[in-house]
């Protein structure tokens, strides 16, 4: 199985979002992009819908649950969100959605700056691998692969998707 092309993706996404958020009656959403991937693909939706809104970033590093199993990430970045969280429809974008982990530690750290009014979330991909109860509103493609496969997007420019399989643990 051949991996998809994320600039194939993003218009249909771009679209997507377009409907889900006309559905709903949201007009001005600020977007959050999760450290790294959901930013460049953040990004890429943000041109896609010729938006020039800020971008707000998350690096969820700190409120995984599996940070005491696997230990910090080497490259802790800052969070920054250039605007107000409270009473705000957010767009949580993501680059792979697979056990649902890193959505639920972005969820707890939004929650930490303010009570926004609503949180659609926008996954490039959804391995349909999930953990916990977390699906996305807007999805460039479901994938599903085999236990021992993940898949990273690499980037900024150009976007694209890389397989990986996982060595067996010694």
């Amino acid at each position: 199985m051949s991996l998809p092309n994320p600039a194939e993706l993003l218009p249909r996404m771009a679209s997507d979002l377009r409907a889900h958020l006309a559905e709903r009656g949201i007009e001005r959403p600020r977007y959050v992009g999760i450290h790294t991937g959901g930013i460049w693909v953040a990004e890429a939706l943000l041109k896609a819908l010729g938006n020039e809104e800020p971008l707000g970033t998350l690096d969820v590093s700190f409120y995984r649950d599996d940070f005491t199993r696997n230990g910090l990430h080497p490259q802790v970045r800052p969070s920054a969100l250039p605007f107000e969280i409270d009473g705000q429809h957010l767009v949580l974008v993501d680059d792979v959605l697979m056990s649902g982990r890193t959505i639920r530690a972005a969820l707890n750290e939004l929650f930490d700056y303010g009570r926004p009014a609503s949180v659609t979330l926008v996954c490039l991909l959804d391995l349909n691998a999930r953990e916990l109860p977390i699906r996305p509103d807007v999805v460039g493609q479901t994938l599903s692969l085999g236990r021992d496969e993940r898949v990273k997007l690499v980037g900024p420019a150009p976007l694209a998707l890389e397989r990986k399989v996982l060595s067996p643990a010694s």
